[in-house]
């Protein structure tokens, strides 16, 4: 433990953050933040034109609508690639160890596959409403959501593979020895 002070005898406040490290970010995560500060900046426009201006930007809100639905659908591709997903991992600490690791082996096969399935539903659906299908306020292809979903769920296929790619070489899931993350190995 150190030695060092958090408040001095004056009752000074001396506390240093540590350095942030950004490199392990993923490029979803980078894309996820530029739509966040894209919907920040939207709803900042439409707080403006309704308040000061008393003139209220129609389009605000349902680009602000889809931008929101952008950063959930590819934001959600971090916690996967982090395997943040919630787990019951109750039944693996009485299960002998070879059925546990199955049954990790099936929950890692059935989180690809349902990804895979996302994606081709999602690619399924926009073929079926084409470019017919417009936004209510903006004139602009509904497709245009649609196909930042379908990079959302394509990211989450691809990084749920990593993820099981990573339990298998190492020969454990998080859900067979809870205190381990994806970094142990």
């Amino acid at each position: 433990m150190s030695d060092e002070k958090i408040i001095d005898d004056e009752g000074n406040f001396h506390a240093q953050d540590e350095a942030v490290d950004l490199s392990g970010t993923i490029a979803e995560g980078w894309i996820a933040l530029a739509l966040f500060w894209l919907l920040g900046l939207t709803v900042f426009y439409q707080f403006v034109t309704r308040y000061v201006m008393n003139d209220s930007a129609a389009w605000t809100e349902e680009v602000a609508r889809y931008m929101l639905i952008g950063v959930v659908f590819v934001g959600a591709a971090i916690g996967v690639s982090k395997n943040l997903a919630i787990q019951v991992d109750f039944f693996y600490r009485y299960l002998p160890a070879a059925v546990g690791r199955w049954m990790s082996r099936i929950v890692d096969v059935l989180r690809i596959a349902f990804f895979a399935a996302a994606v081709v539903m999602t690619v399924q659906m926009m073929l079926k409403i084409g470019n017919q299908t417009r936004m209510t306020i903006v004139d602009a292809p509904m497709n245009i959501v649609y196909a930042v979903c379908l990079f959302g769920f394509a990211a989450m296929c691809w990084r749920s593979i990593q993820v099981a790619r990573i339990h298998w070489r190492r020969g454990f899931s998080v859900l067979e020895k809870p205190e381990s993350t994806l970094d142990d190995r």
